[in-house]
């Protein structure tokens, strides 16, 4: 070894030479102040974010956007998952996985609006598959506050038309299978209901058998609002897994709870950890979890579904979240990830379909259910529809997004805009919009000779419209801040004059348990033709 490098070595030292000179104190401290950026999702269709980072992780929620109450049933290598759609019709769409991170829609099962849809129930008993629907009585004339079942042999239907099961005071149902074969469906608030060998009806009065575990008075919650009751069989137990504490309010409000019993008619131990999943900070990324559900993975590992809201984006409403489980030699469970906020492992096994769909839309295809839906529908709303050479043609009804059942669709982008070729008929009116409710949207539209601004659910404003009875209009909801852009050419935009903040757009404001959705109106007199319908995120 030569003399100058004996003296580097008693210099710098062997490491340094091997991996690098030492930092400075001072370079130290820098490096230490300077944040390490977080991981953030893939980039799917269009730029949509999924979950599914490609590299053997994935980043929460695997149902981005407004995906609440998730039933998920496992059918051999399959997966099937369906959520509350509340008002929009076609309702309940499934989804299916074989990895439980990367989902594609297969149908919209509930044609028939039967009323604003909560937390679903799906399951497969003796090769049929059935939805038991709680509803909550809308303006349709069929609506009903009760819950129904409807089945089908094959997971992508025909589904049978609804049959009411006479559950006026309920929701939530979860179905089980005793141990003796009998059937149940397990309501809210502890009380469960017998059902017939069929599932197809009740047998007697609904029970009271489970008296929920009680959180301590002090912690701030929404309302104790036990619901959400899932059932799983695993080892000699039944486990129960509720919901308390309410679904939106308080970000500390919502959670999971436990409690197992040897007998499908208990009794019920509580589970010495409760609760099990709950948002303790407002720091966290996710707020309000609850509404979970047991699911085994691929390769006999298991993992949870519930969900949780954005924090900072209630208007997404609340996302489908993925955690593992670990089952402990008490023959407890307890939930894995944390606040879900950092990408874990991905289920072993499983083959990964390509993930959701595109929201663009030639109209070329019928994405009527998969993708566009109705809001509160009447019985013949599908018919204001026809589509002809790649145009859509939308019966006008109604006098404003408010009165004209628009079409809307759900998106899980903090940021995207939505561009379409919108033409109209001389006494008919139609725009894009960000729908929330009849009560509460915004967005742009245009008649003949004026525009109309949309804002906090009211018309605001007429000014001129130079375009005419066709245009090309451009809607950016950019985390919040919503601009418009029209041009007759789609070469050259303009900037409408009217900016938009929508952040307050949500149901701690408004109620509904909703979310704001993008979409399309057509009111008036006539009908409103759309082209070429264009999604980005950004």
């Amino acid at each position: 070894m030569t003399t100058n490098r004996r003296n580097a070595l008693k210099s710098v030292g062997l490491g340094a030479l091997l991996f690098g000179a030492p930092l400075t104190a001072e370079a130290a401290a820098k490096k230490a102040a300077t944040p390490v950026k977080p991981k953030t999702w893939a980039k799917g269709i269009e730029g949509q974010r999924k979950a599914d980072l490609g590299d053997g992780t994935f980043l929460n929620p695997i149902m981005a956007g407004d995906h609440p109450d998730p039933s998920i049933l496992k059918d051999g290598k399959d997966y099937y998952m369906t959520f509350s759609t509340f008002d929009a019709y076609p309702g309940l769409v499934i989804w299916h996985s074989q990895d439980l991170v990367n989902w594609q829609p297969i149908t919209a099962a509930l044609t028939k609006n039967v009323g604003s849809v909560w937390a679903p129930e799906l399951t497969k008993h003796k090769g049929r598959f059935f939805l038991y629907i709680p509803t909550k009585k809308t303006s349709a004339p069929d609506s009903k506050t009760t819950s129904w079942v409807i089945w089908a042999d094959d997971i992508k239907g025909p589904w049978s038309e609804p049959i009411d099961l006479n559950l006026p005071r309920h929701i939530d149902p979860g179905h089980a299978v005793g141990e003796d074969g009998s059937r149940w469906l397990f309501l809210s608030g502890g009380d469960r209901v017998r059902l017939s060998d069929d599932g197809l009806s009740t047998v007697g009065a609904t029970e009271h058998v489970y008296d929920p575990w009680r959180y301590p008075d002090t912690w701030d919650v929404e309302g104790f609002s036990p619901e959400g009751p899932k059932v799983t069989k695993h080892g000699d137990y039944y486990y129960l897994i509720l919901a308390v504490g309410g679904t939106a309010g308080p970000p500390t409000g919502h959670m999971v709870i436990a409690a197992r019993s040897k007998s499908i008619n208990g009794p019920w131990e509580q589970h010495p950890r409760n609760p099990l999943v709950r948002t303790t900070s407002l720091d966290e990324k996710w707020w309000s979890r609850g509404h979970a559900t047991l699911v085994e993975g691929p390769t006999g590992d298991w993992w949870s579904v519930y969900h949780g809201y954005e924090n900072g984006f209630w208007t997404l409403g609340r996302q489908t979240l993925l955690a593992p489980v670990a089952w402990s030699k008490d023959g407890w469970f307890d939930f894995g990830g944390g606040d879900l906020s950092k990408p874990l492992p991905k289920p072993k096994g499983g083959k990964a379909v390509p993930h959701g769909l595109a929201l663009s839309d030639d109209f070329k295809t019928d994405k009527y259910g998969t993708q566009w839906n109705f809001f509160n529908p009447s019985t013949t709303e599908a018919e204001r529809i026809v589509r002809k050479d790649g145009v859509m043609h939308l019966k006008a009804t109604g006098e404003a997004p408010s009165t004209s059942s628009p079409l809307i669709f759900v998106t899980g982008d903090q940021a995207y805009e939505i561009e379409c070729e919108i033409e109209i008929d001389p006494k008919a009116r139609g725009g894009l919009i960000l729908f929330y409710d009849s009560k509460l949207y915004c967005g742009l539209g245009f008649g003949e000779k004026n525009f109309v601004t949309h804002q906090y659910g009211i018309e605001r404003g007429r000014p001129a419209n130079p375009h005419g009875q066709k245009m090309k209009m451009r809607l950016r909801n950019d985390r919040h801040i919503v601009s418009f852009h029209t041009s007759s050419d789609g070469v050259t935009w303009k900037r409408f004059d009217r900016g938009m903040e929508v952040s307050g757009y949500h149901h701690n404001v408004r109620g509904g348990f909703l979310m704001l959705k993008p979409g399309l109106y057509a009111a008036g007199e006539g009908e409103v033709r759309f082209k070429n319908f264009i999604y980005r995120a950004l």
